[in-house]
């Protein structure tokens, strides 16, 4: 069996793993919008325990308001356009979901921007805080993390307040392979 030439697999090897990257990303982000888009309207006014100024549609608008806050850090100095923030005390769950449609696209952009650039995000001004390196893998790292942390604080409230959300919602978090299949909503 003849082997390829080690160009050829120099090509696809990127190819392959900007594709990877970008379609992760893809999928972590319909799940997020599953997840707010199965939570009940009293569930999204509901306080959080401890935190008696606290709901959990803060916490779902938080997510969306981090997507923004960083595609503005990172990535509105090279174009990316920098999508509106939510206000966490008044966004309805569809309001949320359009809008988290948004913010996805502006992260999509960013890891584009970095996969465009050799694998690193380009640094830009407005990044003074630096906690964070700009390689791809820790991009996307870094925002799957801060997401599935808050979707599981949100499920475990959910329960703890005497909402606990439908199996079908709470066991499809994690059925990665139909939301990798999935064609995102416009």
């Amino acid at each position: 069996m003849k082997r390829a030439s080690s160009k050829i697999l120099q090509q696809a090897a990127p190819d392959a793993l900007r594709d990877s990257i970008l379609n992760a990303w893809k999928t972590n982000a319909r799940v997020t919008a599953f997840l707010v888009e199965g939570m009940p309207a009293e569930l999204m006014a509901a306080k959080v325990p401890g935190s008696p100024r606290k709901t959990l549609r803060m916490i779902a608008a938080h997510l969306h308001n981090v997507r923004c806050g960083w595609t503005r850090t990172l990535g509105k100095e090279f174009g990316i356009a920098v999508p509106a923030s939510v206000d966490r005390f008044k966004v309805t769950a569809e309001e949320l979901v359009a809008a988290l449609g948004l913010s996805a696209v502006g992260i999509l952009n960013l890891l584009e921007l970095g996969c465009e650039r050799g694998g690193t995000l380009p640094a830009s001004k407005a990044y003074v805080w630096r906690n964070l390196p700009l390689d791809v893998g820790h991009v996307l790292s870094y925002f799957v993390a801060h997401e599935a942390h808050h979707r599981g604080q949100m499920v475990m409230l959910a329960r703890e307040l005497g909402y606990p959300l439908p199996s079908a919602v709470t066991n499809g978090l994690w059925d990665f392979t139909k939301w990798a299949r999935k064609e995102p909503r416009r």
